[in-house]
């Protein structure tokens, strides 16, 4: 597979713009392909459009490699492989939505008509099973004319990335899974990404179908690794000395474990693990199966927000009119994105119930505004927001929330830290969620 083949990215979203910068990066020539103008002109001036961690650097180190229109018979016409990143929408019944999804494939398939040379369509965006076989293959055979195996490649291809760190996710995944309609295009995109990944990645190939139950499977099974551990905390919690993180910590070291997301703390949130784990219960629903576990896991992730409002409510029951510092308001760190965030969740329900909240993210503030309005102080870093407080919540692992000094807060004042950020042998007052009370 040549090194410089053209790509295209259909799609300019956080995960497609990324997706162009990484191949851009390791000297593939990207077309970008996206609906909105002011999008393009940013992208077109090495400017990036989107905030995420590294991309604006990139964009510009690989400016004169990517260019972006809105052309798709330009990109098509220019380009021997196109991925296929556009928003897949959730549906009430848990399901995908596939409308944006088919208006691109209905222009591909139009540009694939008077293109004579092979190309590869890839469908990067989370879908259900069976939907690049029956929707993708489908609308680009009808609308082309062509024959997929024959005049076009087709397969799917997602990506395990978690916002805040995708370049560095999508350069050193653990796997690149490939569901491929034949082994030539399997072949096509195995030689991209060898030739894009810093690291050597496992290169699970299978059909379509397998792949597109492989990722919301995944995402699936981790969000039951999140909710075990903050069910362990619970447990461990009302036991004296327990200590989650210690166990927990034990638990990680069993190779049929795993360290990976087994710390206890808030629920999963964000844009992807609760949506995949609804579309796994869905997905068994459609197939007449129950899917009692990822209900549950659902249902029990939910429960943890109001767990912990009590708890909190509990912290400063003997205090009156007692001040809250809230450090951290996006659904994880290194990320403005507040979309399912259990911290925000949390703040509003404290808000909604008159308490008094300073609050501080550094990233996700301006977006939280939309939704906790002027009923909070905003404070502008760590030490404005915990200046005064009766109690600290250390609610997001921001990693400049574990440095704050002792002297910065108030006399007497309790610290309720739900990642076990803090050094526990510096501050007085400290409560961690899974600890149990001393005897």
């Amino acid at each position: 597979m040549p090194k410089k083949v053209s790509i295209s990215v259909i799609g300019l979203g956080k995960l497609g713009l990324c997706t162009a910068a990484c191949f851009a990066s390791k000297g593939f020539s990207v077309i970008g392909v996206d609906v909105d103008i002011d999008k393009i002109d940013s992208v077109n001036k090495g400017i990036s459009p989107v905030q995420e961690t590294g991309l604006a650097e990139l964009l510009m180190r690989a400016k004169g490699k990517i260019k972006a229109t809105a052309d798709y018979n330009y990109a098509i016409a220019n380009s021997d492989v196109s991925f296929i990143v556009v928003a897949t929408p959730s549906l009430a019944d848990g399901s995908f939505s596939n409308e944006y999804l088919e208006k691109a494939l209905h222009k591909i398939a139009e540009s694939l008509r008077t293109k004579k040379s092979y190309h590869l369509v890839v469908i990067t965006s989370t879908v259900m099973p069976q939907t690049t076989d029956k929707v993708g293959k489908f609308i680009l055979e009808k609308v082309s004319g062509k024959k997929c195996g024959k005049d076009f490649g087709l397969a799917y291809n997602p990506e395990f990335i978690a916002l805040g760190s995708v370049l560095h996710d999508f350069l050193n995944p653990d796997l690149v899974l490939i569901g491929e309609a034949n082994i030539k295009d399997g072949n096509i995109l195995e030689g991209i990404y060898k030739n894009t990944c810093e690291n050597k990645p496992y290169f699970a190939r299978m059909s379509p179908v397998n792949a597109e139950i492989t990722k919301i499977s995944l995402n699936c099974y981790v969000t039951t690794k999140i909710t075990f551990a903050n069910s362990l905390s619970a447990i461990c919690e009302k036991i004296p000395e327990a200590d989650a993180r210690v166990v927990a910590n034990a638990l990680g070291m069993d190779s049929r474990i795993g360290r990976k997301y087994i710390n206890p703390g808030l629920g999963y949130g964000g844009p992807c693990f609760p949506r995949d784990n609804k579309a796994f219960a869905a997905c068994a629903h459609l197939v007449e199966v129950q899917a009692k576990l990822a209900e549950m896991v659902d249902q029990v992730n939910n429960e943890q927000v109001m767990q912990l409002v009590g708890k909190i409510k509990s912290l400063v029951s003997r205090l009156k009119d007692p001040v809250i510092a809230f450090l951290g308001l996006s659904y994880k760190p290194n990320t403005p994105i507040i979309e399912d965030s259990q911290a925000l969740s949390i703040a509003k329900i404290l808000v909604h119930e008159g308490y008094s909240l300073k609050v501080y993210d550094p990233q996700a503030q301006d977006n939280a505004k939309g939704v906790l309005g002027d009923f909070v102080k905003y404070s502008k870093n760590t030490k404005d927001c915990i200046k005064n407080a009766d109690l600290i919540i250390l609610a997001v692992p921001w990693r400049e929330f574990n440095n704050f000094n002792p002297g910065d807060t108030k006399k007497n004042s309790l610290i309720l830290d739900c990642w076990g950020l803090l050094d526990m042998k510096k501050f007085k007052n400290i409560k961690l969620l899974g600890k149990g009370e001393e005897e």
